[in-house]
């Protein structure tokens, strides 16, 4: 069993960074793909941006594209979510997950996070 605990959320103002971090106990995550999911009230959860076990292929969804950064260190058994230029539009509760295959589908997954709410003022 995979538990996966995020840290690094808190209350920021419009244009300034976060970073997520995503430690795994229980087992290593290293043959696992990583992936980051957000859900506001009265939403779905969505994808952000997810990670090749190896790190060699990372995908990001369009409207954080070039703001945000996902990577992971295997040896310290972790994803990270680098979040800069942070937008209002960006609050959200934030999930990490783990599962076999790179996928921005939630469905994919099989190790979910707690989460950890991320508030951007205006």
């Amino acid at each position: 069993q995979v538990q996966l605990v995020e840290s690094g959320g808190g209350l920021v103002q419009a244009g300034g960074s976060l970073r997520l971090s995503c430690v795994a106990a229980g087992r290593t995550i290293n043959w696992y793909a990583m992936g980051w999911f957000r859900q506001s009230p009265g939403k779905e959860r969505e994808f952000v941006a997810s990670i090749s076990w190896n790190g060699a292929s990372t995908y990001v969804e369009d409207s954080v594209k070039g703001r945000f950064t996902i990577s992971r260190d295997n040896a310290k058994n972790t994803g990270n979510l680098q979040m800069n230029s942070l937008k209002p539009e960006d609050t959200a509760v934030y999930y990490c997950a783990a599962g076999p295959v790179l996928s921005s589908s939630s469905r994919d997954y099989s190790y979910w996070g707690q989460g950890t709410q991320v508030t951007v003022s205006s």
